[in-house]
């Protein structure tokens, strides 16, 4: 399956996802905003509020002749703890969950499969409870959500908690990187 694909991650703090990928080889753009709940055009202040039942997430088109499925699921295990229910460090409730939102059945085999083989070689001591739907909507968070690290790097939040992972990023997958 190759060409441009779209798939949806929540891997906790939007922010944190978004500037993971925006880093990486064959990634054509990645947008903050919120999907898999059911309220219409949710704001962040609701979604925060965790009223919404959306998870932040990252909407993430990218090319399959430059990075396939398996490198992007590598990627987004390694670099938020799929093992946490409806949290992520101290970002807690069911809009930080781990989720995939797969847009074909192709997608969905490949991310079953690779969870299978985590799960066969413990890669993590606890079970992985990453959610695994078909994509329905998403919703483009606000206008400053877009590109938040990029433009906000010196930002306390930024410092302490995704500035560690583009350094795990750079040492674990320096070949899939610009």
């Amino acid at each position: 399956m190759n060409g441009n694909q779209t798939i949806y991650l929540a891997g906790g703090c939007f922010w944190c996802t978004e500037a993971v990928f925006s880093k990486v080889k064959g990634v054509l753009a990645s947008y903050s905003g919120y999907s898999g709940g059911s309220i219409k055009n949710p704001c962040y202040r609701e979604v925060y509020k965790g009223i919404t039942g959306h998870a932040e997430c990252i909407k993430l088109e990218f090319d399959a002749d430059v990075i396939n499925l398996n490198s992007i699921l590598a990627i987004f295990f390694a670099t938020h703890d799929p093992t946490t229910l409806n949290r992520q460090g101290y970002d807690v409730g069911t809009q930080y969950r781990s989720a995939i939102f797969y847009t074909n059945e192709a997608q969905k085999a490949i991310v079953k499969n690779f969870i299978n083989q985590l799960v066969d070689q413990a890669v993590f001591d606890k079970p992985i409870v990453t959610e695994i739907k078909p994509f329905e909507t998403f919703y483009l968070a606000e206008p400053e959500h877009q590109q938040y690290y990029k433009l906000n790097s010196n930002e306390r939040y930024c410092t302490a908690v995704i500035s560690p992972k583009l350094n795990y990023l750079k040492n674990q997958f320096a070949d899939l990187l610009l």
